[in-house]
């Protein structure tokens, strides 16, 4: 089905066997604030290293398990079916890195990281800079070997559980003033610190606080790349973590197809199956057919990554998929949550959560009306047979 290998099923068998491991866990994280007992964290990242669904994006040059595009999103798909972020713990590092760092972050912060003994997090986002990046107002500006990082960043996504952290921000002086850069800055340099923690819609383990840079000092050692090479890190980033999005998506899709097509042919009303009454025939059917149609969306935009197509025709179908995926996982979740009825509110149920936590996919790494901005620039550019 869908063209797929022998490995790339082995994978994706593995993948779903794990995720059916973690589901049992989601009601206890549910009511624990998305918390699991340290030991069972532990276990799950361990296990997640020796079932080689860990760092399945980075290259086997610095110890990844170099799987394609392809099999990284069956992967994800899998990790999309767990609510609760509980398999995150299936990451995938930063793949960009390895072919930028130097051999002092390769051995300081990118080998351990692929070993899965360190976490990264990116700090971005900014007050008044979301989706357009350029907006950043955070400054980095040299002094002799150093940079002095300021800046105060929203959303940090699992700052609290991370080692070290990626800064974006504006280059205040040097040939490169007004061009931006990425560094690496560890989590206890003087100067990092949490404004607050706000509370979000889903129950994660992993927050997303806010994280002021006050007078941060570094090595140039800390520069990732050049001065000139900021924003194409982000970039790389982008597309890759939209690709991710959408096959996590899909995940959560084929679940709830799953889980409400199972309630509606047990659930009996009025002496009749509520799989046999025509309007949730049609909302069952809608949602089948939109999981059909991400997925064969999903699998051949990964085929082109891995078929080397243009940077620029990937950076469209990654945000085409990342919206169709999306917005479909919003769709379905909502249907899912009508067909459940009072069920269908209550936390310990999956569409619930799901409805909660498939939300924020239309927003981050872009928001949905982004994505049609860069889906609607490339078309006018390359024109329709280019992309699609």
């Amino acid at each position: 089905m869908y063209g797929l290998s022998s490995d790339d099923l082995d994978l994706q068998r593995r993948a779903r066997a794990f995720a059916d491991e973690l589901i049992e866990h989601e009601e206890t994280a549910e009511e624990n604030g998305g918390r699991l007992p340290d030991d069972v964290v532990r276990a799950h990242h361990d296990r997640a290293i020796a079932l080689g669904l860990f760092a399945t994006n980075m290259p086997t040059s610095v110890g990844g398990r170099g799987c394609t595009s392809l099999q990284q999103v069956l992967v994800q798909e899998q990790a999309g079916r767990v609510t609760n972020g509980i398999a995150w713990c299936m990451a995938t590092p930063p793949a960009w890195w390895a072919d930028v760092a130097s051999d002092y972050q390769r051995e300081r912060w990118l080998l351990p990281t692929v070993r899965g003994d360190m976490e990264e997090c990116y700090a971005i986002t900014e007050e008044g800079a979301g989706s357009d990046v350029s907006d950043i107002v955070a400054t980095a500006r040299r002094e002799g070997d150093e940079y002095v990082l300021d800046g105060v960043k929203w959303h940090v996504t699992s700052f609290h559980e991370s080692s070290y952290v990626f800064f974006q921000a504006a280059l205040t002086s040097g040939p490169h003033a007004g061009g931006q850069a990425l560094f690496v800055v560890d989590k206890d340099t003087p100067g990092v610190r949490v404004v607050r923690t706000p509370a979000y819609t889903h129950t994660l383990a992993h927050g997303h606080p806010i994280v002021a840079f006050e007078g941060v000092r570094v090595p140039a050692s800390h520069l990732v790349g050049t001065e000139e090479d900021g924003m194409s890190f982000v970039y790389e980033w982008f597309r890759f973590e939209r690709l991710m999005v959408a096959a996590r998506c899909l995940g959560a899709t084929e679940r709830l197809v799953e889980e409400t097509t199972s309630f509606a042919r047990a659930r009996v009303v009025g002496g009749e199956r509520l799989l046999d009454r025509q309007l949730v025939q049609a909302m069952l059917a809608d949602s089948l057919t939109e999981l059909f149609a991400a997925r064969s969306m999903l699998y051949e935009t990964a085929r082109s990554i891995d078929e080397g197509v243009d940077r620029k025709v990937l950076h469209a179908r990654c945000s085409m998929v990342k919206l169709f995926a999306s917005e479909t996982a919003g769709r379905v979740a909502d249907r899912a949550v009508q067909v459940f009825g009072g069920r269908g509110y209550m936390r310990e149920n999956v569409a619930e959560r799901l409805f909660r936590e498939m939300r924020v996919e239309r927003i981050w790494e872009g928001a949905s009306e982004v994505q049609r901005l860069i889906i609607a620039d490339q078309l006018a550019k390359r024109g329709r047979a280019a992309l699609v």
